[in-house]
């Protein structure tokens, strides 16, 4: 890193730890803004803006509202998150700059010796996985595990391509490449590449969805000719998928409040190759335009609104831009979200409830409050939808994709069946 590019990573980090906006949100600002960056200008800055967002704990232990003094954030990131030695950036350094690096390295024994700092999560977050019967091992693998940057998981669309063919030609074209050890669709690329110039990708025989969002379609169980549901569609990751697994027949529903999310979905249905998809925009979760849905569907899936923190790989500013209130205002709009979708599926259809949160607040206890609120419902037991997939640590009927486990983002989900 040089010195114009230190000075632009600090006024970057000044907007970016005020985490009153997303971290890609202000960073795609500030490049507009910056219009004479190169690529490896943006890519340096970018890096570093990141590993400073992954390292804040042990940042803020050394220095108080870091996002007043950005230059020292800035150089932290650089020893702490990217791995440079203080003589490798000194020369980026006044003397006073380069002392408190020295001291910033001493303090490892002190890092490793507090449980926020060894696993960079927030106090909160902490607290709520420790409420959740956590022990420090655990917190401490997690938050390790979500310091690491994902690498790029894509799925194949059935309807073009094989899985095995496509890694192979992705692999003759000198690309990092393999199975996913758990989805049948997926290939986990290592070295992220320009994945939307590749004709692959242009041709819909490839998008982009991580392993774990994969196996929450694959959970869904759709078949040719139903009539199915995803209720909180966005840009429809998992629309496409359950498309694919109708074989492009029956209806398949996109519903979600943001048109342009629902915009996104358009031109990638076309890509797919599907015309079942039908998107269609509502105004909440009661919106009349689905009443003509309701006692109808085969299968509905609520991927629903939460937290994110299953997502900390790709959005590490998550756990500090989310509270425990936050998490609390989440619950009781998925409690209706999931009430108010549940009325769409028919007798003996399936409702599969979702999140790509690691909470049990997001995740068994709205879930516990819609069965005890309701009944003729019955839980399927994941591990025998799933048959064939050797999921570590499965416990109990639901699925729980954990990063340090299984490699995947977070997410839970549980299937019901309306038994009457």
């Amino acid at each position: 890193m040089n010195a114009q590019q230190l000075d632009l990573t600090a006024a970057a980090l000044a907007q970016v730890l005020t985490f009153r906006q997303p971290a890609d949100v202000v960073l795609s600002a500030f490049f507009r803004r910056e219009r004479k960056l190169g690529v490896r200008d943006r890519q340096e800055i970018a890096e570093t803006v990141f590993a400073a967002i992954r390292h804040l704990q042990k940042i803020q232990m050394m220095l108080s509202r870091p996002h007043n003094k950005p230059r020292r954030a800035a150089l932290a990131a650089l020893i702490l998150g990217r791995g440079l030695s203080v003589h490798a950036v000194e020369s980026l350094c006044d003397a006073e700059e380069k002392q408190w690096l020295v001291e910033l390295k001493q303090h490892k024994s002190d890092f490793a010796a507090t449980l926020t700092t060894a696993a960079e999560l927030p106090q909160w977050l902490i607290e709520c996985l420790q409420q959740q019967d956590w022990d420090e091992n655990q917190i401490i693998a997690y938050g390790r595990s979500v310091m690491q940057a994902a690498p790029l998981d894509v799925r194949v669309n059935t309807l073009k391509g094989k899985r095995d063919k496509v890694l192979v030609a992705l692999q003759a074209e000198g690309l990092r490449a393999e199975a996913t050890p758990y989805s049948p669709w997926g290939i986990r690329l290592y070295d992220k590449p320009a994945l939307n110039r590749h004709p692959l990708f242009l041709d819909g025989v490839l998008e982009v969805q991580d392993e774990g969002s994969q196996l929450l379609a694959l959970l869904t169980g759709v078949k040719r000719g139903q009539i199915a549901v995803d209720f909180c569609a966005g840009a429809g990751g998992k629309t496409l998928a359950m498309g694919a697994m109708m074989a492009g027949s029956g209806r398949l529903y996109a519903l979600d409040v943001a048109e342009k999310r629902l915009a996104n979905l358009k031109p990638r249905m076309v890509r797919a190759g599907l015309t079942n998809i039908h998107p269609q925009r509502i105004d909440n979760e009661h919106d009349a335009r689905i009443a003509r849905l309701k006692g109808k569907a085969d299968c509905v899936l609520v991927d629903a609104p939460c937290s994110g923190l299953g997502t900390l790989r790709r959005n590490p500013d998550l756990k500090y831009r989310q509270s425990g209130d936050n998490v609390q205002a989440l619950q009781q709009q998925q409690q209706s979200i999931l009430q108010a979708a549940s009325a769409l599926v028919r007798s003996g259809g399936r409702l599969v409830y979702a999140t790509c949160s690691i909470l049990e607040a997001e995740n068994q206890q709205p879930l516990n409050d819609f069965l005890a609120a309701n009944t003729g419902w019955h839980i399927e037991p994941v591990h025998t939808l799933l048959k064939g997939i050797a999921l570590p640590s499965m416990q109990g009927d639901y699925l729980q994709l954990n990063t340090s486990e299984h490699h995947t983002d977070g997410f839970f989900a549980a299937v019901l069946t309306r038994i009457k």
